[in-house]
């Protein structure tokens, strides 16, 4: 079918999931989710777009993956749709939610061959169980189990949104305006993954890869003779001077973000917080680490063991090495031997050997969070 394109909603809460990872970033061998339920549509070769809708402070991450044109979602399913159809130039549009990722090539072939007559086709299942409404049985031959994909004519379905009323799918807003629905059978392998325990029925789904993902940092700070104390792996260290800086000036901190960041393919620090940004004017570091491990274990990685190498000439960091490490374990969650503190000095050459300044490198070790697992 020519003159089609597909709206794949991703921009879920995911609240349902109960998993630290919002289910969109489960990993498929190395593929997110909905990367996985967009390179198996765009495989078909059938469709003039491909249109994903986002949660907004995942879309930069997002476009990182692929040649996909990724728009915001909404506050709601229906809002996301609205959103991603001002995109659409096709005279049809298939919609499906990610979480439906085993969908059969055959159940799309039969909407298609069946929407000539209708405004929008949808797939249903038949119920095999009693039903019981409102305290009474009611009759199982007249009840169907909606599912998605489901094919519309855009502007019958962008006209049957203009409601104010919120619709759990396309076909229930293009027949409250009027419009013909038309059924074809479902797939009974196209279960919808809402919570982690569904994942056993969808045999599409081949567990997240066992690659271990490895990022480095590297970040300088000056010395500041105005101020008293310099901040290392979140702990203060009185020494007569501090670090000039926007935020505290953690260089261990924000060499070890970097690192995580970068075994992520998350970009730097200087991009999720920038340096003349008034809101992080003296932040503690230790809340720029909280706030990317959030993002980190959303988009479904794990943090195995980070390794930290402080170059300085002064201060001392011997005494405080047990210190850092028991701190970077506590923030990061992990077990203290999987933090690693190194101390060097440059034997006095360069600005660290001139007592100007201090440098850390740091090394993440991360994995993808099994699903099968559960951890």
């Amino acid at each position: 079918m020519k003159n089609v394109s597909l709206i794949l909603l991703a921009a879920g809460s995911s609240s349902r999931f109960n998993a630290p990872v919002k289910k969109q970033w489960i990993r498929i061998e190395e593929k997110p989710l909905w990367q996985f339920v967009a390179d198996k549509f765009e495989s078909l070769d059938i469709f003039d777009e491909i249109i994903i809708t986002s949660a907004e402070d995942e879309i930069t991450y997002m476009q990182y993956h692929g040649n996909y044109s990724i728009v915001i979602g909404g506050k709601s399913r229906q809002e996301s749709l609205q959103n991603a159809l001002l995109h659409v130039k096709s005279e049809f549009v298939l919609v499906s939610d990610i979480a439906r990722a085993c969908i059969e090539e055959q159940t799309l072939q039969k909407l298609f061959d069946s929407i000539e007559n209708y405004d929008v086709v949808i797939p249903t299942l038949k119920i095999s169980d009693t039903i019981i409404y409102d305290l009474n049985t009611i009759d199982r031959d007249k009840v169907l189990r909606v599912q998605t994909p489901q094919l519309s004519r855009v502007e019958i379905l962008k006209k049957a949104l203009q409601s104010n009323i919120e619709y759990t799918d396309e076909s229930s807003a293009i027949v409250a305006i009027g419009g013909k629905r038309g059924f074809i059978e479902g797939d009974l392998s196209a279960h919808k993954l809402t919570f982690l325990e569904d994942i056993t029925n969808l045999p599409c789904l081949k567990e997240p890869s066992n690659d271990i993902l490895t990022g480095n940092g590297f970040d300088v700070h000056e010395f500041d003779a105005t101020k008293s104390h310099i901040i290392l792996c979140g702990k203060p260290i009185e020494c007569g001077y501090g670090f000039k800086a926007h935020s505290d000036g953690d260089v261990a901190i924000h060499a070890l973000i970097d690192a995580i960041l970068g075994a992520c393919g998350m970009g730097d620090i200087g991009e999720l917080f920038p340096d003349n940004d008034a809101q992080y004017a003296g932040i503690d570091s230790q809340k720029l680490l909280q706030k990317v491990l959030h993002k980190v274990t959303q988009f479904g990685f794990i943090i195995k063991n980070v390794d930290i190498t402080i170059i300085a000439q002064q201060p001392k960091i011997a005494p405080h090495k047990k210190d850092f490490r028991f701190n970077i374990a506590k923030l990061l969650n992990i077990e203290p031997i999987k933090v690693n503190i190194k101390a060097t000095t440059t034997e006095k050459l360069g600005f660290i050997g001139r007592k100007e300044g201090v440098g850390v490198i740091a090394t993440a070790n991360l994995k993808y969070f099994n699903w099968k697992e559960g951890k």
